[in-house]
């Protein structure tokens, strides 16, 4: 067997690693990209401390899922007025850092539509502008500080479009768990279970090569075992270095193999249902484990090795860590009846996401 895999982003990882941005951007002139929050968080205030300077611009309206609608005025305003930034800092958690992937790519009009079209097409292309993304994650579980995704929801017209060009890796990810102690409850344990997912979705896959599985294997572990400690014990340093570190080996994991089936269900349920993406991706997660299992035995092995023996008894031992941490597992619990969440997941199974599930032909 031959086995690629390939990932280029330059990961700093343990408490204190913000300090480490100086270094990085190298004197180059950066703009941060942050949530509405951070400021009175005193984010902002500390990249300027660390850095020694004010940052060129600072964009701190991000709001999660980044809508089409919300981005275009925030896009142009950036390529129009602060077109000399060469570096792109983003601090926060997916939707942050999935908004700087967008004002990262610059079109030739500068116009934002110009780049949704593009996107629409489905094709690669070459951007006509680059900017430098430095990655600052304050939350345990997006991965996208190491993959090259970023997801742009059209919610009036419900669609997604996802952004992923070889451009589009950031160049550094810091991942400083001292960020994360502020994180309350709520989006500790949704960025926590999008990581399982994350590690979870790289072994069900038809893309999955040893090196993602390794990573994977050891992301799932702790995180079953971290996770629902830290749910106690917020303030622990300790736990959020090691949930920050397992969601960073869940991120390299599906760097290479993209998500899956649960992903792609998790999409129709934020579009349609406003579920966020942390519960959206992983209520699911135990009807996608009982359709992979027995699809091909090696990927039983590596499921085995994450969730440990017997593996038939695996999809209710999952069921039951996720009803531990309060998490409804079931479509009736969101609104959703027998009859559209069958359609919804035969419709998940023909996205791409749905396609790299080993059970896809199922």
């Amino acid at each position: 067997m031959n086995l690629n895999y390939h990932n280029p982003v330059h990961s700093v990882c343990g408490a204190g690693s913000l300090s480490q941005l100086p270094r990085l951007l190298a004197g180059r002139k950066a703009a941060l990209v942050t949530f509405p929050e951070a400021r009175a968080l005193g984010l902002v205030k500390r990249v300027e401390q660390v850095l020694g300077a004010p940052v060129a611009c600072v964009i701190d309206q991000v709001q999660p899922n980044p809508d089409v609608a919300e981005l275009a005025a925030t896009y142009e305003t950036f390529w129009r007025e602060h077109a000399d930034v060469e570096v792109i800092v983003a601090v926060g958690g997916g939707s942050a850092i999935d908004t700087a992937k967008a004002l990262m790519v610059g079109t030739v009009s500068g116009r934002f539509q110009e780049l949704i079209d593009l996107l629409a097409t489905g094709a690669a292309f070459t951007p006509h502008a680059v900017k430098t993304l430095i990655a600052v994650p304050t939350t345990a579980g997006t991965g996208s500080e190491v993959t090259p995704w970023a997801t742009i929801w059209d919610r009036e017209n419900q669609k997604k479009y996802s952004l992923h060009l070889p451009q589009t890796w950031p160049s550094a990810a810091l991942i400083d768990p001292e960020l994360m102690l502020s994180l309350p409850a709520s989006v500790t344990l949704q960025s926590g279970l999008d990581a399982l997912s994350h590690a979870l979705e790289s072994i069900w896959n038809v893309n999955a090569n040893p090196i993602s599985d390794a990573f994977a294997i050891s992301a799932v572990t702790d995180i079953l075992e971290v996770l629902p400690r830290l749910m106690r014990e917020l303030g622990s340093l300790e736990l959020r270095g090691r949930m920050a570190l397992a969601a960073l080996k869940a991120g390299m994991a599906f760097s290479n193999t993209k998500t899956a089936l649960a992903h792609s269900i998790s999409y129709e349920m934020t579009l349609r249902h406003g579920l966020p993406h942390g519960i959206a991706c992983s209520f699911p997660l135990p009807l996608v484990l009982r359709r992979a299992i027995g699809r091909d035995a090696r990927r039983d092995a590596v499921l085995a090795r994450a969730l440990g023996e017997p593996l038939e008894t695996a999809p209710e031992r999952l069921l039951a860590f996720l009803h531990s941490l309060g998490v409804r597992t079931e479509f009736a619990d969101y609104g959703v009846s027998d009859t559209e969440a069958t359609q919804m997941i035969a419709h998940a199974l023909t996205g791409a996401r749905g396609k790299n599930f080993i059970g896809s032909d199922a």
